[in-house]
C-alpha cells in the first residue's frame, strides 16, 4: 500500500514540468526544421559527387526527421504549444513531413497510453505481443504470422514501409469525420509536396534522396518505440490488476543515449516520464527525471544493452519477463526430458 501511494504521488511531482515554454518550442522548431531542409538539399547536391556521400547526409537528415516526429508527437499530446489550434496546425504540417496523419495518430496513440502493458487491451497503437500460453495455444498460421512479424528484418525494414507508406494512408473503420478529413488532408499534401519536388529535381533524384531519408528515419522511429517497451522485466498485467502509474514507470524504460542522440531524439529516451505525464514537453523530460528520485530507479537500458531486446519474443506471465523462441524450445526439451526421466523411474520402480 505504501508503495502504491508513493507511485500515485509521482504524477503530482512531475506536474510542474508540464508547463509549456513557447520560446523553447519555437527554438526547437527552428533548430529542427531548418537543418532538415538544409540537409535534404545538401543530399540532393551530393548526388552529382557520389551516392556514397549522399547516404551519410541522408542518415543525418533522417535523424532530424525523427526530431520532427517528436515535435509532431508533442502536438498530439497538446504539449508543444499552449493553443490547441496551434498544436493541430503544426501537428498536421509535421505529420506531412513524417507521413503521419495527425488526428489518426493522435487517436491511436492516446489509446496506447491508456492501455499500455494491459494484457486485456492489446491491439491498438502497440507492438503485437503474445504470451507464452497464447503462443502455445495458437494455430499454426498464427504462429507463422507472429514469427514473421517479430523478425527484425520484417519489423525494422518492411515495417516502416508498410506502416508509413501504406497503413497510415487509410482511415480506421471507427474513424470519425474529423479524423477522416485529417487523413485526406495529409495524403493530398503528400501528393502535392512530392509532385512538386519531383518536378523541381526529377523523380530519380527525389527517390535517391527521400528513399534513404524515409527508410533510416522509419527504422529509427520503430526501434525507439520497440525498445522502450520490449525489455526483459517490463510490466504486463491483466485489467483487474493493471495500474496506469505502474505501467508508466515499470512498463517504459529509460533509454540512456549519448547526448547527441538524446538531442536528436527529443529526449524520448525518458519514456517512463513521458508515459507518466504525456503533457510534459519533450524539452522538460530530462528535468522531470532528474528532479524526481523515484523515476531514476526506472529500468535503464543503454545503446549496448538495448540490442538484447531483438531476442525478446514472448511474454512469460509466470516469470514476469520476456523470453526468446530459443528459450521456449529449451523449456520444451527440458520438459520432455523430465517427463522421460519420470517414466523411466516409474518403470524401474515397478520392475
Amino acid at each position: 500500500m505504501a508503495q502504491a501511494n508513493s507511485l500515485s504521488h509521482l504524477k503530482k511531482n512531475v506536474a510542474p514540468y508540464e508547463n509549456i515554454d513557447t520560446k523553447a518550442s519555437i527554438r526547437q522548431l527552428i533548430n529542427t526544421l531548418l537543418p532538415l531542409v538544409v540537409l535534404w538539399y545538401l543530399a540532393y547536391l551530393s548526388l552529382s559527387v557520389s551516392y556514397w556521400l549522399t547516404l551519410p547526409i541522408a542518415m543525418v537528415a533522417a535523424g532530424f526527421v525523427v526530431r520532427t516526429f517528436i515535435i509532431f508527437h508533442d502536438c498530439c499530446h497538446q504539449s508543444f504549444f499552449k493553443s490547441r489550434r496551434a498544436n493541430e496546425i503544426l501537428g498536421t504540417i509535421t505529420g506531412v513531413i513524417t507521413l503521419c496523419p495527425y488526428q489518426q495518430w493522435k487517436t491511436t496513440h492516446s489509446i496506447h497510453h491508456a492501455t499500455s502493458s494491459n494484457l486485456d487491451k492489446r491491439g491498438i497503437g502497440d507492438i503485437w505481443v503474445l504470451t507464452v500460453s497464447e503462443y502455445e495455444q495458437a494455430s499454426f498460421w498464427t504462429k507463422v504470422r507472429y514469427r514473421i512479424y517479430r523478425n527484425p528484418l520484417v519489423m525494422f525494414i518492411l515495417g516502416p514501409i508498410f506502416i508509413f507508406v501504406i497503413d497510415y494512408r487509410f482511415n480506421r473503420k471507427e474513424a470519425k469525420r474529423k479524423e477522416r478529413i485529417s487523413t485526406y488532408i495529409t495524403n493530398l499534401s503528400l501528393v502535392g509536396l512530392y509532385a512538386l519536388l519531383c518536378w523541381a529535381i526529377g523523380w530519380e533524384a527525389f527517390l535517391l534522396v527521400q528513399g534513404p531519408v524515409f527508410l533510416f528515419s522509419g527504422m529509427m522511429g520503430i526501434w525507439l518505440f520497440y525498445v522502450q517497451h520490449q525489455f526483459e522485466d517490463t510490466y504486463y498485467e491483466h485489467d483487474e490488476e493493471w495500474s496506469y502509474v505502474n505501467a508508466a514507470v515499470e512498463g517504459s524504460s529509460y533509454y540512456k543515449l549519448p547526448k547527441v542522440l538524446q538531442w536528436i531524439t527529443g529526449n524520448i529516451g525518458f519514456h517512463h516520464v513521458h508515459h507518466l505525464s504525456p503533457r510534459v514537453p519533450n524539452y522538460n523530460l530530462e528535468k522531470a527525471h532528474n528532479a524526481t528520485p523515484p523515476l531514476q530507479k526506472a529500468t535503464t537500458i543503454t545503446m549496448r544493452t538495448s540490442f538484447k531486446a531483438l531476442s525478446f519474443r514472448l511474454w512469460d506471465e509466470e516469470a514476469k519477463l520476456f523470453i526468446s523462441f530459443k528459450e521456449l524450445r529449451q523449456r520444451r526439451r527440458q520438459k520432455q526430458l523430465d517427463s522421460e526421466r519420470a517414466v523411466t523411474k516409474l518403470k524401474t520402480g515397478t520392475n
